[in-house]
């Protein structure tokens, strides 16, 4: 039997609580055009066309996709009395949030990578880190993402749901959806698995060598000022990294053994809202480039 519509059972049923994160929520219009303007900047500054605002201009551009896929549907929930989605758009919101997620991540890694080129070889970085490089890296984590979602948002919904449609959920989150089917999902959850290590634990790997041997290089600095400027690009890409992953690997490498429910709505809000807002902080209005522009 098939569901035609299902019902998010939301964050709370205290109406307070809920005109509160209501509120909190409206700070989208703030993040989408804090993204928006880093990517204007970029653009516009010659000086900023680099390897590093290249990659960062596609982070901005998934931090406002997510935000705008994800928040708005929350906005009409939060306040409405029946928080009902028709499956259509439960089925959009679930591979843009997923893909655009794990396209994060893997793009992260490439930061990292980019990173790492820039301090431990700086004299070979625009050798190696060319404009053809750039583009297939940031390609290969559009797509990777892109497929990853488009098999497991298939995966998901071909699941009976028989008359189970109350989502325990902010969103239509896989793990949230799968747990409605009144079928054994052993199979999913392990797809679920394998697909986090290796667009998660894989690039989150990656990212850590990385910054051990970034750490290694900065340390043998002999300028202090260089020194301190190194280890300033690096504290900020490892912020983003602890909060992007570490919010991921929290719920989705142990399915069996996952979190309370209010546990899973925080952080997929605190996911929503704040590291769109908090990546372009980090990375881009500390920088004297960007200030400059």
């Amino acid at each position: 039997m098939w569901v035609r519509e299902f019902i998010l059972l939301g964050l709370s049923s205290d109406w307070d609580t809920q005109v509160f994160f209501c509120s909190v929520l409206h700070h989208i219009h703030g993040t989408v055009l804090e993204n928006f303007l880093i990517v204007l900047l970029i653009r516009l500054d010659s000086l900023l066309h680099t390897p590093m605002y290249f990659f960062l201009t596609n982070l901005s551009l998934i931090d406002i996709s997510y935000a705008t896929s994800i928040i708005p549907q929350m906005l009409i929930h939060f306040l409405a009395e029946h928080e009902v989605i028709p499956l259509m758009n439960c089925t959009a919101q679930l591979f843009f949030s997923l893909g655009l997620g794990r396209i994060e991540f893997v793009l992260l890694a490439m930061m990292a990578y980019d990173l790492y080129v820039a301090v431990c070889d700086p004299l070979q970085y625009l050798v190696i880190m060319h404009g053809g490089l750039c583009t297939r890296l940031a390609i290969t984590s559009w797509v990777s993402g892109s497929v990853n979602s488009l098999v497991h948002t298939a995966i998901t919904f071909q699941l009976p749901m028989c008359s189970n449609k109350f989502i325990d959920h902010i969103s239509c989150e896989t793990l949230a959806v799968v747990r409605l089917a009144c079928v054994d999902t052993s199979s999913n959850e392990i797809a679920i698995m394998v697909s986090s290590i290796v667009l998660l634990m894989s690039p989150f790997c990656l990212v850590l060598l990385s910054n051990v041997k970034i750490i290694s290089t900065i340390l043998k600095i002999r300028s202090t000022e260089g020194r301190k400027k190194a280890f300033h690009t690096c504290a900020s890409h490892l912020t983003v990294v602890v909060l992007c992953y570490g919010m991921a690997i929290f719920i989705y490498i142990q399915p069996h053994s996952v979190p309370s429910a209010l546990q899973e709505k925080l952080i997929s809000l605190f996911y929503a809202v704040l590291t769109p807002m908090l990546n372009p902080m980090i990375y881009s209005l500390r920088n004297k480039e960007v200030k400059g522009t």
